[in-house]
């Protein structure tokens, strides 16, 4: 057997296996699952090791200073998490999750809706069409809905009717958007995997 039908007999094989045991054999189908995700768990960790390294060898050859603080970053959080594990110290990984990565996730999702609206504005410039009109207003209430809401510096009477429009934009239309999203991701998934059982698509010869 040559080396291209090989990894795809296996793979043909294994999914099959994997769906015979959703199917009708669940602890099949857990110990499959379970071997996914060790492999899943080895390949993450020597992606995070091979990107210290690369990291690491920019900071000693080039002296990049964002490389100098994610490896910096990189050996604090794992100090942390050998202390957190050996009792050292108590919820060190938690205390820079929230000191640090959560501010910032915050302002990165701040500057998005500002970024939303900017784009609104640039495509409305470009072309006025009844779309990015749509997506203009729909960006200019969520933020001034958000912005009302969140005072309490405003009467109630006020405040009231940008909660009302902000509740029916993610109750209908935010809904219906990730709905469609779902359905096209699920449609697109089974897809793929009918195409890589019948060894139409082949990522893993590549």
């Amino acid at each position: 057997m040559s080396k291209r039908k090989l990894p795809l007999a296996i793979a043909i094989a294994f999914g099959f296996l994997t769906l015979l045991g959703l199917l009708f054999m669940p602890d099949l189908s857990h110990l499959l699952l379970g071997w996914a995700g060790f492999l899943a768990a080895v390949a993450l960790l020597l992606g995070v090791l091979n990107l210290l390294a690369v990291h690491f060898g920019r900071l000693v050859n080039g002296r990049n200073v964002y490389s100098g603080v994610l490896v910096l970053s990189m050996v604090v959080v794992f100090g942390l998490a050998i202390t957190d594990a050996l009792s050292i110290t108590e919820n060190g990984v938690t205390t820079v999750f929230n000191w640090i990565q959560v501010p910032l996730e915050t302002a990165l999702a701040s500057l998005l809706a500002f970024f939303l609206l900017f784009a609104g504005f640039y495509m409305l410039k470009r072309q006025r069409s009844p779309g990015a009109i749509l997506f203009l207003l729909t960006a200019v209430l969520l933020l001034l809905s958000q912005a009302f809401t969140a005072t309490t510096l405003l009467p109630a009477n006020i405040r009231d009717p940008f909660q009302q429009v902000q509740t029916i934009i993610n109750n209908i239309i935010v809904t219906a958007g990730m709905r469609g999203l779902l359905i096209g991701i699920a449609l697109g998934a089974i897809t793929l995997s009918l195409r890589l059982l019948l060894g139409l698509d082949q990522p893993y010869n590549k």
